[in-house]
């Protein structure tokens, strides 16, 4: 059982966000699965990531997925760059984190600190 079933961030733009979240989640075998007024739920085979459209001012929040391996995160990395993102730390080890935390950061167009993370040594 996961400790969270899922978690939405704001955005201000949604087709622009849906845009950069199907381009840089495609490489982590996340898709775009359902759409409910101004949300859009994100997953492999039911939604666990949302974006919901809001007006408010909101800071920016910090999200990892997971990805099952460190060529998927480096796909990743380069998948929300050339989708309009932000780079916020290139695909790497932080061994400060684990041993085997391989990781890549980007920001979104929202400013939302986004990565993908492999921890499984592959």
């Amino acid at each position: 059982m996961s400790i969270v079933d899922h978690v939405n961030i704001p955005v201000r733009e949604m087709e622009s966000a849906k845009r950069f979240y199907e381009a840089a989640l495609a490489p982590l075998g996340y898709r775009c699965l359902m759409r409910d007024g101004d949300a859009l739920g994100f997953g492999v085979s039911t939604w666990s990531f949302g974006l919901v459209r809001t007006d408010a001012t909101f800071p920016p929040v910090h999200i990892a997925f997971a990805a099952q391996t460190r060529e998927a995160v480096t796909a990743f990395h380069a998948a929300a760059l050339a989708a309009g993102g932000r780079d916020n730390g290139q695909p790497g080890f932080r061994r400060h984190y684990d041993p085997n935390y391989f990781a890549a950061f980007v920001l979104d167009l929202d400013g939302h600190n986004v990565e993908a993370v492999c921890r499984n040594g592959r």
